[in-house]
């Protein structure tokens, strides 16, 4: 049985996070697809609490079947460090494909032990049509286990949450950006309303 893991902020989850979902279940043949919730990502800024990102994202994900959304990283202390999650994943559920997206990919040799992730799980990296691939054979050669990587392609999606936050804090709809259950929950509860 394989599991796909994908992870993320979720500020908040958009159509292009369920559509690399889709994707992925697709290419790789998942039995489940866990979601986890980043707790305290130390790579970035992140607007909106942990336990609104959870909501938000089991909103997104739930009517997709074999989609489960961890708490893993909410209740660990500390930074969430991939390395971690995929040594706890592989231990969880033995073989992993990890997703990311093919420009967070771009950025892998700077995560914290980037080879010791391949050894705990598969990376599956999405890239869209007519992305540039330099990049990502420059990283992949530079990798101790590069096997442990696969391309696919997704459907370009044009969206981004920092978009999405802005358009939310501004009033607009976001009907077209976001799955029905994520615009209702960022309505009804006002997610984004105090963002400048």
């Amino acid at each position: 049985m394989t599991t796909g893991l994908l992870g993320g902020a979720f500020d908040p989850p958009h159509r292009g996070h369920v559509a690399l979902a889709h994707a992925a279940i697709e290419r790789f043949g998942l039995d489940r697809l866990v979601v986890v919730v980043t707790g305290d990502p130390p790579h970035k800024d992140v607007e909106t609490d942990a336990e609104t990102r959870y909501r938000l994202a089991e909103a997104a994900f739930a009517d997709i079947p074999g989609v489960e959304i961890s708490r893993h990283e909410l209740e660990r202390p500390g930074p969430s460090h991939t390395v971690d999650t995929a040594r706890w994943a592989e231990g969880q559920w033995g073989d992993v494909v990890f997703l990311v997206g093919a420009d967070e990919f771009a950025d892998f040799p700077d995560w914290k032990e980037p080879d010791e992730i391949l050894e705990h799980v598969r990376l599956g990296v999405a890239t869209r049509i007519g992305y540039p691939h330099d990049r990502l054979d420059e990283v992949l050669t530079g990798l101790r286990r590069p096997e442990r990587v696969e391309l696919f392609e997704i459907p370009s999606v044009d969206v981004s949450s920092t978009e999405i936050r802005r358009r939310a804090a501004r009033g607009e709809p976001i009907d077209d950006l976001v799955p029905g259950g994520v615009e209702r929950l960022v309505v009804e509860h006002g997610v984004y309303d105090e963002l400048p």
